[in-house]
Order: C-alpha cells, then structure tokens, then sequence
C-alpha cells in the first residue's frame, strides 16, 4: 500500500513537470504525512541530514567544477590537436580523432554531455569542411561522448558509490576496459559506415614524429589530469574526493596561468555555472536518501526479487530483464536520479543472484549511458543536434548502427565479469 502510494504520486509529480528532487522529497513527505501505517515525518529530515553528511559526495561539486574549469580553460581544443596528429592521417581518420579526443576528455570531465559540447564544438565543424556528413558527426560525438561517464573520474560511477556505499576508487578501475571497448566499437563502426564515402576516406594529414611531439607539449597539461588524479588514488596518496579537490586546483592553474584561457570574468561565470549544477544533484541525493529509505521499509526490493525470481530462476533471464527496465529508464529518466532511485530497489535483488556490486555498478551505469543516447530524453542527442544544426530525428535514424554496439557491448559486460573486474582485481 505505502508502495504503490508512494510510486503513484511520483509519477503524478513527474508528469506535472515538477523538477526531480522535489517530486522524491514531496512524494516521500506526503506518503509520511498521509498514509496509516508509514513512518513518522521526522524520518523524511534524519534521512535528508544523513544524506548529506557524506564524504565522499563532496566529490560530486569538486569533479563538476574541475571539469567546467577544464572545459572553458582551452584542455578540449589542444587535446583534439593532439589526437588529431596521433591518427589524423589514417583513412577516414577524422572519424578516429573523435573518438579518441572524447575518452582523452572523459578521463578529465566525468560527463558524458560536456564530452559531447567540448569535443562536438571543435570537430564537428572541421569534419564537415573535408566531406564528412553533419549528421553522421552529430551521431558519431553522441555516441562517443556517453564514454564520458565510463572512464574516470565518472560522476555517475560516484552518486552510485555513495548509493550503493561500494568503493568508489574500484568502480572507477571498472570502468576502463569497457570504456576502451566501446571507443573501439565505434572506431570499427564508423570504419564500416564510411567503407564507400571516397571523398572522405582520404587522410586529412600527413603523420609527422615533430607534429606529434609539438601537440603533445601543448597538451600535456590536460593529459597529467587523469595521471594526477588516477595515480593519487591508487597510490594511496588521496582519496578519490581529495582527488577532486586536487582536479580543481589544478584545473584552475593551468587555465588561468598556464593556458591563460581563463579570465577572472569567466572563473566568476564557471563558479556560477558549477554551483547551480551541483546544487541540483545534492538536492536529488539527499531527497532520495529519505525516498530510498521508504521503498525499504515498503519492502519493495524484498517484492521485486521475489517478483523476479517467481518469473524465473535463471540469473541469465533475470539479468536481462533488468537491462529491459534500465534501458527504457534510461530513455526518460536523467542519469543520476536513476541511479539514486534504482539502485536501492535493484541491487539486493542482483547480488541475490551472484552478480558483484562493482560489475553491477558498471552495468546500471552502461544501461544509462545509453539512455545518453535515446530519444525522448537522449541529451546526448540535444547537445550533438544543436552543435551540427541536425534535427533529433534524423540524429536518431543516423545513430542506430552505433546503438547495435552499444547492445553488443552492454551484453558482454552484464554476462562477462572479468570485462569490469579486470582491473579492480589487482588493487
């Protein structure tokens, strides 16, 4: 009863527009309020200030603000350079440039729409100048900017750390090798899609060990990003929110005093930007905290595992059946709500069936990813759309062959362990 009241007014909340944090805070207060039986509604302010006082959720604000500060701090432009004098002269290599320049920059943003606005900027409009389609470029940034959140530091791979209070610093080691493969998928698929466009397969450079090395020097300061941050994790030397702490700093260095792209006028901006980002997060976090906290006490996990495995015993089936849910989640849901909303409801069922809180963490996170990816919500698409000046519904027809390999991969990394495990197994 305290369940279904409680999804019923979530749902009526959504539908009327009200933003997200509010609706899993106003529907949770309501159901305390009003429902014989619920909790008491000093349940709803212990569970917003145990949400909030958490260590490592300060990662959040600090990562965001590192990447805004790398983003308008010129790290974008000279890694797209750099990339670009690394496979630029390989047959359709603009194609390989982009996504390459995307997991070069995953590993400095954590977000899958600032990969898509900061590399789609730079090269959407220089491979439409030597032949390539707007609408294949716009599909193909799209769908390499989801590895934003694959490869760490990944926001989403933290709200899902805090939620599900597994090691952050081991998610992140998991998501590397997928986020690897999925580059490579869509390196083969772009290779394929473009096996007959003659007018582009053409190198657009030439290769040069100079060129190489003159990108590299300018670049190197947006290259030590990941090495600084990666490495004092994993050195023990911080932890990963320290690890924000220090992306932050940095950022700021070298954009106000190295690259000099910074002005006081635009730190001003990107402090603004940063913190009305951030705020809007905390707010999901800590107002799901009380919501997930009623969806356990309604016993909804316990019916949903007893749902599933009454439909079948079969972890292969199972698996799959929440793979279904997430993906159509993915297509209408924001990225961090659900995970705040889901994982509670889902992960007692999956690690009831043997599946690893670590790989679970990067199949909830590919799942969603997707969602990146898919219209109606697809904010992936709406970022690649406004940059290339190509409507959403010919990005979508022009992105189904880089959806295919996202499918492929999302099954290999739900049914093969050692893919996400691979690495954190030797930490």
């Amino acid at each position: 009863m305290i369940a279904t009241i409680l999804f019923i007014c979530l749902l009526v909340l959504l539908l009327l527009s009200v933003p997200i944090g509010i609706c899993l805070g106003l529907a949770t207060m309501l159901v305390m309020y009003c429902v014989d039986g619920a909790p008491p509604l000093v349940l709803l302010a212990r569970s917003v200030v145990t949400g909030a006082d958490s260590f490592p959720l300060i990662a959040v604000p600090l990562f965001i603000l590192a990447g805004d500060l790398m983003q308008y701090g010129g790290m974008s432009r000279r890694i797209v350079a750099f990339s670009s004098s690394l496979v630029g002269h390989i047959r359709a290599g603009l194609a390989y440039v982009n996504v390459l320049a995307c997991v070069f920059f995953a590993a400095i943003s954590g977000s899958a729409p600032a990969t898509v606005a900061a590399i789609g900027s730079n090269l959407i409009p220089e491979m439409e100048k030597v032949g390539y389609k707007r609408s294949f470029s716009g599909a193909l940034t799209a769908s390499a900017g989801m590895i934003g959140v694959m490869i760490p530091p990944s926001i989403p791979f933290i709200i899902y750390g805090v939620t599900a209070e597994v090691s952050i610093g081991k998610l992140f080691l998991a998501g590397v090798v997928p986020g690897i493969l999925f580059a490579l998928v869509f390196m083969a698929t772009a290779r394929f899609l473009l096996r007959n466009e003659t007018s582009i397969s053409q190198s657009t450079t030439t290769f040069s060990p100079k060129k190489v090395a003159s990108s590299f020097r300018d670049a190197i300061w947006s290259l030590m990003v990941p090495v600084i941050i990666l490495g004092g994790i994993y050195s023990g030397i911080f932890t990963p929110t320290e690890a924000g702490a220090v992306a932050v700093l940095y950022a700021a260095i070298v954009g106000i005093f190295v690259y000099r792209d910074i002005s006081l006028a635009d730190l001003v901006m990107v402090l603004a930007t940063s913190a009305k980002t951030s705020g809007t997060i905390l707010i999901l976090v800590i107002m799901a905290t009380a919501f997930g906290r009623l969806i356990t006490i309604a016993q909804v996990p316990s019916d949903l595992a007893r749902a599933l495995t009454a439909f079948s015993s079969n972890p292969f089936v199972i698996l799959l059946l929440i793979n279904i849910v997430l993906l159509l989640i993915g297509m209408f849901m924001e990225t961090i709500s659900s995970i705040i909303i889901m994982t509670p409801i889902l992960l007692p069922v999956v690690t009831a069936v043997g599946v690893d809180p670590i790989v679970f963490g990067v199949i909830i996170t590919v799942n969603l990813a997707i969602g990146f990816c898919t219209p109606p919500l697809g904010v992936n698409l709406f970022v690649a759309s406004s940059i290339s000046k190509i409507s959403i519904e010919k990005l979508s027809k022009t992105i189904l062959p880089f959806f295919a390999g996202m499918i492929i991969l999302l099954m290999l990394v739900t049914y093969i362990p050692a893919i996400s495990l691979a690495l954190p197994s030797l930490w």
